[in-house]
């Protein structure tokens, strides 16, 4: 067991509470849908490993699930969580927006830096950190029958790029990667709060026929 933390580093466990933040969200989801607990398990996962997998198949990588098993061990966590407070975690709408906020911001820094350290350019770490942020609700969304969240008028992969633009720039400056990371979660999660309060929206693409 301990060898699941063995070499830990705080991206890691970024990483791992991002897994955990988004398959709640994607078990949720399920749950709202009536699936059985296979179909909840296999939402939250699809929901929790999906942008990262697409993410590291477009960088040449091992899919970052398949070399360590607490990413699994984390959605069934989650589908636990959910279960033991389903009181609470069903039935507000408040709870499953928090963790997709928390999985959305904590996502971004995972992909953005993982393009970073291998070495790739500033532009494809934004767009990587984007792809691991919101791929995984795309996928789920699919999953369920509903249209993707970041294909609606929701601020949602474009709070991603503004994460993933000051991600690189602090990088590029050698700011502490540790406060770096914090900080650029933080401000996902903020943009993504704030456009929902508030309304925000990127202008639409009107029918030319209109």
């Amino acid at each position: 067991m301990m060898d699941l933390f063995k070499g830990v580093q705080f991206v890691d466990v970024i990483e791992f509470i991002g897994t955990f933040a988004f398959a709640v969200s994607g078990v949720r989801h399920a749950a709202s849908k009536n699936f059985d607990l296979f179909g909840a398990f296999t939402i939250g996962l699809f929901t929790a490993v999906g942008g990262g997998t697409i993410r590291d198949l477009l960088l040449g990588v091992t899919p970052f699930w398949m070399a360590n098993s607490v990413y699994l061990w984390g959605t069934l966590l989650a589908m636990l969580f959910v279960m033991i407070f389903k009181s609470k975690v069903v039935k507000l709408h408040y709870t499953i927006f928090l963790f997709d906020s928390i999985g959305l911001g904590l996502f971004v820094v995972v992909g953005a830096e993982k393009a970073l350290s291998l070495g790739f350019a500033p532009w494809v770490a934004v767009v990587m950190g984007t792809i691991t942020g919101s791929f995984g609700g795309m996928l789920r969304d699919l999953m369920i029958m509903q249209m993707p969240l970041i294909f609606r008028k929701e601020i949602y992969a474009f709070a991603c790029v503004v994460g993933g633009i000051f991600f690189t720039i602090g990088y590029s400056l050698n700011l502490n990667m540790v406060v770096n990371e914090v900080i650029t979660a933080l401000i996902v999660i903020l943009v993504r709060i704030l456009a929902v309060k508030y309304h925000w929206e990127l202008p639409r693409l009107k029918d030319i026929h209109h």
